[in-house]
């Protein structure tokens, strides 16, 4: 079965654009497992850490995580976050396919690797 990184952004200016940010990952990441793919939701890994930790600790945390995944789909406005366009970054240097598109992905998924 192939792993999915679901890349979409999580920061926002107050309490409910980040729960909207999640929201879209959440419903993202089962329409990647209606496609027969296991998504890799990091929004829902550590939703209520917020403020926790310094950013840098999650910022790293979900890179490592991405880089055990298969591909990464991209979604929302993933250019205006900097986390999103860091994971992006790291998806070409590793050579991780990367989607943003839900029909790009099940093109992929049906072809195989």
């Amino acid at each position: 079965m192939q792993v999915v990184y679901v890349a979409a952004p999580f920061r926002g200016p107050h309490a409910w654009a980040i729960e909207q940010n999640v929201r879209l990952a959440e419903s993202t990441g089962l329409e990647v497992a209606r496609l027969g793919a296991m998504p890799l939701i990091p929004h829902t890994n550590t939703r209520f850490f917020h403020g926790t930790l310094p950013d840098e600790f999650f910022i790293e945390g979900t890179l490592a995580l991405m880089h055990k995944c298969d591909a990464a789909l991209f979604v929302g406005n993933w250019q205006g976050s900097s986390g999103c366009m860091g994971e992006h970054r790291s998806c070409e240097l590793r050579g991780i396919p990367k989607f943003y598109t839900l029909a790009e992905l099940a093109a992929w998924l049906g072809g195989g690797k």
